[in-house]
């Protein structure tokens, strides 16, 4: 009887399972060019479209239904362009810039997205690249980059404003004032774009957008960054009450009037730890050193700028005075997270970062180009507690020094994985409030956790998604997949990704999933509302429903 059970069990396990849904296909369209560039417009709302591209052609496409909304040969709209190097559409200003590289000769045109009318074109600017140019809303115009100077276009038209040799880099966050029509902006260097600005220097600077006159410069401490795919810039600008905050590698703040510098907390730091794979063209490292905490009128600053010793330091923010330097943090390469519960500063010492490539290889007969995000493991690794009061150590824990993926905050609940084991650590004394094992889930070890809702923690692991309630430890649901890594999270889904491209769909309050297969190399574009993913294989865009 017990045999027949035991059966029964492993029977009902094993179909729940493999009798998971497919994902509900909306519409599919099979284009007659290859796709080698799209464009997803992720709001995914009635008016929306998208594109799919290779180095001769062009398709717009209704979003609601898959329909043609224009498709054309790059020649047809722009006679002087028979391919394209490269192409980058801007939503905001619904237009698309084709890049036709012709060794000293390279040709830019600008075209309608919704149309496929070609608005303009120039030969005038040379070694511009899309990661060169940038769309200024407040303003309708296009920032470009040149090797000497910036100069700045009407959007529709093409028509040069103004332009500066004051300025160098590519435009990166910036805080428009509509009041006098000025920027306060920071530049930066694209991944792989070294070789292309001359005289370099980190800058922020306060421009009118009038005339392109620089009101007021300044210098800036560390490297400001735009991730390689997903585009997010890795530092923060803000304006408030007459001081601009610049958050990257600690915090810098300056007169919003002068620009001159009022007080920094910050450092440099290079985010090497990692290597890219052969053939990378670009590459980022990032999550490699927390952020600043504020709490009140306390910051909480890592100054990692030593490569073998660290330190915590707290500032005043509104004067910068430093409080006190914590005790010498030795040899972490890395350190991803920091938190302040109460009286007590938590760090976590290696563990999981994240690099996105994109590069190009050769397999068989052909190149193969690939984009990647990947989350590896940066050793030393380590999890301890600072005092608020005076930065000492307050305790340190020997649990995680053969290894941590991350740790997370969920209410007070310190929540930390060594990969193999969740732990609840008590923030005063570093004791375990429970240690559950990972494989509960039935997902394998743990790559990443999260916090989802009040107290849930979400485990992403090697194969599948399950989570665990973060006061107790019980397992709440597992949904166990093959071999993947996480490809998106949005609120309660989570998107899992197979090296052969197959996507799968996590409700994360069930543990139940819908899967894709798709062709290897496909691309995915997952909506704001994560309610559809677009996947574009070969000559074929799709829309399918995740839930």
């Amino acid at each position: 009887m017990k045999t027949l059970s035991t059966f029964l069990a492993l029977f009902f396990v094993t179909l729940l399972a493999v009798a998971q849904d497919d994902m509900t296909t909306v519409w599919e369209t099979k284009l007659d060019h290859k796709i080698s560039y799209y464009g997803t417009d992720l709001a995914d709302d009635a008016a929306s479209y998208s594109f799919a591209a290779d180095d001769k052609k062009i398709t717009v496409f209704n979003n609601a239904d898959g329909s043609t909304v224009w498709s054309s040969a790059y020649k047809d709209i722009a006679p002087r362009l028979r391919k394209v190097d490269e192409l980058e559409a801007f939503w905001e200003s619904n237009t698309i810039f084709l890049f036709d590289r012709k060794l000293g000769k390279d040709q830019i045109a600008c075209i309608d997205m919704k149309t496929g009318a070609l608005l303009w074109t120039s030969d005038k600017y040379q070694n511009v690249t899309e990661e060169a140019v940038v769309y200024i809303p407040e303003e309708d115009g296009f920032a470009i980059t040149l090797k000497s100077q910036l100069v700045f276009i009407k959007a529709r038209t093409g028509e040069e404003v103004w332009n500066t040799a004051k300025f160098s880099g590519t435009v990166g966050r910036y805080v428009y004032n509509p009041n006098d029509r000025t920027l306060v902006m920071v530049n930066f260097m694209p991944s792989g774009l070294m070789a292309l600005f001359t005289g370099y220097k980190n800058q922020i600077v306060r421009i009118n957008m009038k005339n392109g006159e620089v009101l007021w410069e300044n210098t800036y401490i560390g490297r400001a960054e735009k991730k390689v795919i997903t585009k997010e810039f890795i530092f923060d600008l803000s304006v408030v009450d007459d001081k601009v905050f610049l958050r990257i590698n600690g915090i810098q703040v300056y007169d919003y009037n002068t620009g001159a510098s009022l007080w920094s907390a910050a450092f440099d730091f290079t985010a090497d730890v990692v290597k890219g794979p052969s053939g990378t063209k670009k590459f980022g490292v990032y999550g490699a050193v927390a952020d600043p905490v504020v709490v009140g009128n306390d910051v909480y600053v890592l100054d990692m700028s030593n490569k073998k010793n660290q330190y915590v330091k707290k500032y005043d923010l509104q004067t910068g005075r430093l409080l006190w330097t914590s005790y010498e943090i030795k040899g972490a390469r890395v350190i991803p997270g920091m938190d302040v519960i109460g009286d007590k500063i938590t760090l976590q010492i290696g563990g999981r970062v994240e690099t996105q490539f994109y590069r190009e290889y050769r397999s068989g007969d052909s190149w193969v180009k690939e984009w990647g995000v990947t989350y590896p493991e940066v050793k030393p690794f380590g999890v301890e507690a600072l005092n608020t009061k005076d930065g000492t150590l307050a305790w340190e824990s020997e649990k995680f020094r053969k290894g941590i993926t991350n740790a997370i905050l969920i209410g007070d609940d310190y929540i930390v994985s060594s990969g193999k084991s969740l732990y609840n650590l008590d923030i005063n004394t570093g004791a375990d409030k429970f240690e559950v094992p990972v494989s509960k889930g039935g997902v394998g070890q743990a790559a990443l956790i999260m916090p989802y809702k009040d107290n849930i923690v979400i485990v992403i692991g090697e194969k599948g998604v399950s989570t665990f309630n973060a006061d107790n430890g019980d397992l709440l649901t597992s949904g166990k997949y093959k071999k993947s890594t996480l490809f998106e999270r949005f609120e309660d889904l989570v998107i899992m990704q197979t090296e052969k491209a197959d996507v799968a769909a996590f409700d994360v309050d069930t543990g139940k999933f819908k899967e894709f297969k798709a062709r290897k190399e496909s691309g995915f574009s997952l909506t704001t509302d994560g309610e559809h993913l677009f996947v574009y294989e070969k000559r074929v865009v799709s829309k399918v429903k995740t839930r």
